[in-house]
């Protein structure tokens, strides 16, 4: 090893055991895998943000006996230091920060070569490539677990097609994930993401959230507690009436675009900002993207408009000037902002997520000769013993059931 890997290495290590500290649910299921084992023999092909927190999660695989080869779901979430301790721990990280596109696939066929019995994927990216691409693989995969929105809607349009040739577990579903990961972790890491690109002061501006499922509503509550007032856009009724009963402004996206000073996607569809509403946007806009694709803004659109374009006026911000001066600020190429402009989700919020993933992983690996292709829930024991774990390692004790108290929960015959 070189001195610049060594440096790496060691940067990577700091940062691991910094994520570490606030993962002792992950931890301990860690300590649990290395004891019992249960994915001896088993090869994982992941692809997943390459970070702390992820770093935490490849090591207790990898203690309860598994092979493990890491590519990135985005390349500009990628922490190098990370990867090349990964690597040092003996786990194939085929992921480098800022990569083309045609390298951010190539790195997914690479970690693909593994021939996985086990795959573990963030957008549906590397299952996308494995039924398309890879197909000669598709036999040996016995299972595999989603961690996204977006990745959860590919995959059962995929089932309900039945396109999908092997089970996978929509970690992203759990009660543990939706509540803590895509509401507060999403909430936070994004204005996190935001003001570190454009250190703006968010009291006082109106932010407009479009979608407000679990990640949105998130954005939206941290907006509102910055200061900021907020508007809510959606295409669901019912969401929309949600966010109008928390006292939010519901419009949609053409009156909004004419109020806002900060617009935040978090959909995972594909154009929900466009030139009719990029045209009606007041000087200095910035826009953002929180979900897991970078097709929610129409970043070409953007660039047809503009006669001219700064780049990194500040870090991870481009400014876009249009044919009449005003300027848009573009954050993160239109990616995910939170990974790109800041570190991601907190990692006691990740500690939740990943231990489930853990668990899941186990499952699968218990359970994959009698399940058939199709999307799974994860077993409601694994989200009550992440919850309870986390609730533990907080000291934090709760109220258990009497025996009176469960015999009226199960019986249809006790009234008042």
């Amino acid at each position: 090893m070189d001195g610049a890997d060594s440096v790496l290495v060691a940067a990577g290590e700091r940062r691991i055991g910094w994520a570490a500290r606030a993962m002792p649910v992950l931890t301990a299921i860690a300590e649990r895998f290395a004891a019992e084992r249960p994915l001896d023999g088993l090869r994982v092909a992941a692809c997943l943000h390459v970070t702390a927190e992820t770093a935490v999660l490849m090591g207790a695989l990898k203690a309860g006996g598994a092979e493990i080869a890491l590519a990135a779901s985005n390349p500009l979430s990628t922490q190098d230091d990370v990867a090349e301790a990964l690597r040092d721990y003996g786990i194939a990280v085929h992921a480098r920060a800022g990569v083309t596109r045609d390298v951010y696939y190539r790195h997914i066929h690479q970690a693909l070569d593994v021939a996985p019995d086990i795959v573990l994927d963030d957008g549906c990216d590397l299952v996308n490539i494995l039924h398309t691409e890879r197909t000669e693989l598709l036999d040996g995969v016995s299972g595999g677990c989603e961690e996204t929105t977006t990745g959860i809607i590919r995959l059962r349009q995929m089932a309900a097609e039945q396109a999908l040739r092997f089970p996978v577990v929509a970690v992203n579903d759990t009660r543990t994930k939706r509540m803590f990961d895509n509401r507060y972790g999403t909430g936070q890491s994004t204005l996190d993401g935001i003001m570190r690109a454009t250190n703006t002061l968010l009291a006082g501006k109106t932010v407009v959230v479009a979608g407000f499922g679990y990640c949105g509503r998130g954005v939206a509550e941290r907006a509102r507690g910055l200061g900021a007032r907020v508007v809510v856009t959606e295409i669901d009724p019912v969401k929309a009436l949600d966010a109008l009963l928390q006292g939010y402004d519901v419009r949609p996206m053409v009156a909004a675009a004419r109020v806002g000073d900060v617009f935040v996607t978090v959909t995972g569809n594909r154009d929900v900002i466009r030139e009719e509403h990029l045209v009606l946007m007041k000087d200095g806009a910035i826009l953002a993207n929180a979900g897991h694709f970078d097709v929610e803004i129409d970043v070409r659109a953007l660039d047809e408009l503009a006669e001219t374009v700064h780049r990194g006026v500040r870090p991870n911000t481009d400014e876009y000037v249009l044919a009449d001066g005003r300027r848009i600020l573009l954050l993160a190429e239109g990616r995910l902002v939170n990974l790109t402009a800041a570190e991601g989700h907190p990692a006691a919020v990740m500690d939740m997520s990943f231990s489930a993933q853990a668990l899941a992983v186990a499952w699968l690996a218990r359970e994959r000769a009698v399940l058939v292709p199709g999307v799974y829930d994860v077993p409601q024991e694994v989200d009550v013993e992440v919850a309870r774990l986390k609730l533990a390692a907080a000291g934090i004790r709760v109220d258990e059931l009497t025996a009176e108290q469960e015999d009226y929960l199960h019986s249809w015959r006790l009234g008042s």
